[in-house]
């Protein structure tokens, strides 16, 4: 049996023709329509929780929650459940170019919240009967988001008010103390008192819910999988920290955290790079049989059908900086809980289809834990061609498809965090340029479109069960469709595709190179195939 396949990866806020921002409406059915005439069978996204400042799906306010953003309006209109008076976007909301998440926010969240109190007021009662069942299955989380982001905005205006930002704004630093340590007393007076607040929260989180699994039913229904995406860690101002405190490195009584994450200092950076994410408490976790972290997993294969896992090297061991500390230099590795974790998420959930993202510098313990759990690795063409010399060394290296030793692998040309590939064959050097060219068989004059397509085909011929292409590759789209630059802020995650972009040459394209190699769907051949 084929077990070879192939997918694209585009996150859903880059889908066009919706006002300030993708969503789950008409153009994420269209997109997988394209994927199914494309012979694709993967569709890979970014983390879909709600984001904060600068609009990284990888600093959420929850791991469980979904993101408000994504929700597409003119779905709710048809529902019932919103007027299509109060969707109307402003003049400043535009549904072409890049996302400007500051507006959106400014414009799309009170709209959010008309729209739940008019579901409240007005949905049938087949609705309020799919609503209730929604909070029931979901209140391990739901609960404590709805109060969390209840508090969160009441404090956050009085900050703003106040002249307070940043951390001092946090919850650990600017809630009252009963609210800050989440006493339950005082969490149950606050719903009390903010009744119709929290049941809007958690009405939007339906909508968002109710929309998302119907995407996935339908996408699952044409023979694509959805894979999905969690950091390891999580943000420190989250539901997450703030329900859980138990579960991380806090000092109870102050409030403060202990340590924090990154990693330390190597070739790319004298300082390290200091993340700041909270750290697991890991004994604490392991005590309650990691409940918290099985429940993580369980929502997201709720969500999605395979779950990627950010920096995965942090479970066999993590860089544990001292919170306060200017850098990521003062740090040590300190043992995480190994397989240990994964062997009881397994008890509990079953068959678990995780891949392991293990970019950078992996060591042999490292790989021993992802080998020994079964899960894919992931290998990056564009690493294949760093050096200025092509020397045997380079030829040995681990991204080079010639190099792989096991097919149980994910295969791209690059992620989210890379320049476009054309975008990086643009900016390197002329001795890169022309060692690719060199590998893949092209003129050494060959233009970075060229050698775009050619390391597409290469992806798609190696020997890796699995391979996903960035959608800004498969057109060959420069700088200007990079989604992140890591250690930046400003500009990422913004990229949004041009309407006309999933046409029937694209399609073709992809179709004829999954048939080529192998990677075809099990099922009748779609119209990308005439």
């Amino acid at each position: 049996m084929n077990n070879r396949q192939s997918g694209v990866l585009l996150h859903i806020t880059s889908l066009p023709g919706t006002p300030g921002i993708g969503t789950m409406g008409k153009e994420a059915y269209k997109f997988v329509d394209w994927l199914k005439s494309a012979g694709q069978s993967l569709w890979q996204g970014l983390p879909l929780g709600p984001t904060g400042y600068g609009g990284s799906p990888y600093a959420s306010f929850s791991t469980f929650a979904g993101n408000p953003l994504i929700i597409d309006l003119d779905d709710l209109v048809k529902h019932g459940w919103a007027s299509a008076e109060d969707i109307v976007p402003p003049e400043y909301i535009k549904t072409e170019g890049n996302v400007d998440f500051g507006s959106v926010v400014w414009w799309k969240m009170p709209v959010l919240y008309k729209c739940a109190e008019y579901f409240l007021k007005h949905c049938d009662k087949d609705s309020r009967v799919k609503y209730e069942a929604f909070k029931n299955d979901q209140s391990v989380w739901l609960n404590n988001f709805a109060d969390y982001t209840s508090i969160k905005k009441f404090y956050d205006a009085k900050a703003q008010k106040e002249g307070v930002s940043g951390v001092e704004s946090m919850w650990n630093n600017f809630w009252p103390k009963d609210l800050a340590t989440h006493d339950m007393t005082a969490v149950s007076k606050w719903d009390a008192e903010h009744v119709q607040d929290v049941e809007e929260i958690k009405v939007i989180q339906f909508f968002f819910d109710y929309q998302w699994q119907a995407l996935k039913a339908y996408a699952n229904e044409s023979g694509i999988k959805i894979i999905g995406d969690i950091p390891i860690f999580v943000a420190g101002d989250s539901a997450d920290v703030w329900a859980n405190q138990r579960f991380f490195q806090f000092d109870q009584k102050t409030l403060t955290q202990k340590t924090c994450a990154g990693v330390p200092p190597d070739y790319f950076s004298a300082t390290g790079q200091l993340w700041g994410n909270p750290l697991y408490d890991w004994d604490a976790l392991k005590k309650d049989n990691y409940t918290w972290w099985v429940d993580r997993i369980r929502n997201m294969l709720r969500l999605v059908d395979i779950v990627r896992i950010d920096h995965f090297r942090g479970f066999e061991a993590y860089w544990q900086i001292p919170y306060g500390s200017p850098n990521a230099i003062k740090g040590e590795w300190v043992k995480g809980p190994n397989k240990d974790l994964f062997d009881e998420i397994k008890k509990r959930l079953g068959v678990l289809p995780i891949i392991a993202e293990d970019l950078g510098v992996i060591t042999p313990e490292v790989e021993a834990l992802r080998d020994g759990c079964g899960f894919p690795g992931m290998k990056i063409l564009q690493f294949a061609f760093n050096n200025d010399e092509w020397t045997a060394e380079s030829a040995e290296n681990k991204d080079l498809p010639h190099n792989y030793k096991t097919d149980n692998l994910i295969v791209y040309t690059g992620t989210h965090d890379n320049d476009t590939t054309k975008g990086y064959f643009d900016s390197c050097s002329q001795t890169c340029r022309e060692n690719a060219s060199a590998w893949l068989g092209l003129d050494k004059n060959a233009d970075s479109k060229e050698l775009t397509q050619a390391l597409i085909r290469a992806a798609y011929a190696s020997v890796a069960n699995t391979c996903v292409i960035p959608l800004q590759d498969i057109y060959g789209i420069g700088t200007e469709g990079r989604m992140n630059t890591p250690s930046t802020t400003g500009t990422n995650w913004a990229w949004r595709m041009r309407g006309d972009l999933l046409d029937k040459d694209g399609a073709k394209r992809l179709y004829s190179l999954a048939k080529t190699y192998g990677r075809l769907p099990l099922v009748k051949e779609e119209a990308g195939s005439k």
